[in-house]
């Protein structure tokens, strides 16, 4: 029995030296530019820019083949920051700058059916079968998948309400006080 554990000890340290070699020798660069412009990126992983995630959204924006006003719960900002870095210009009507927004289900018309939890990649919506449905607000990053596949049209988009933590006063035109 000590030989039979001592030769898998043996096999494991060394296979586990030989992949560590591997992993040293045969590493695959990744692109820094992709790497800055996934940190740009919201992160949500929604699907609504026509790619699997941000990071493949990410590396088409270093090729080239995306567009960089596709991510929709980054908004005008993202794609401002996003055109800026890759030094391409940006088409104001391309990007609709509607705010931050969040799911509302309307739990009148919410008949249970599990499609928008189904869907939604953060798990922000709560509720069981045949039971009314809520959203975490801090945790729904608005991609707006749930909307789309609900039934009964219960759930909405709705802007978040700023509070006294996210609200800032706008500061004042520097051109118009100069005259």
């Amino acid at each position: 029995m000590l030989i039979a554990v001592g030769g898998l000890a043996a096999m494991g340290v060394t296979l586990g030296g030989l992949l560590g070699i591997a992993a040293r020798y045969l590493t695959v660069e990744a692109d820094p530019l992709e790497a800055e412009l996934q940190a740009m990126l919201p992160g949500s992983q929604c699907g609504q820019c026509g790619f699997v995630g941000c990071q493949q959204f990410a590396a088409a924006l270093a090729e080239g083949h995306a567009s960089v006003a596709a991510c929709i719960p980054g908004g005008k900002a993202t794609a401002e920051a996003l055109a800026h870095r890759l030094g391409v210009s940006l088409d104001g009507h391309d990007v609709e700058d509607t705010g931050p927004t969040v799911a509302f289900i309307n739990e009148d018309l919410c008949i249970g059916c599990l499609r928008c939890a189904n869907d939604c990649g953060t798990d922000a919506i709560v509720g069981a079968v045949k039971q009314v449905h809520t959203v975490i607000t801090d945790v729904c990053h608005a991609c707006g998948k749930c909307a789309k596949v609900c039934p009964t049209e219960a759930i909405t988009m709705r802007p978040v309400l700023p509070t006294l933590a996210t609200w800032h006063w706008s500061k004042p035109d520097s051109s118009l006080s100069a005259s």
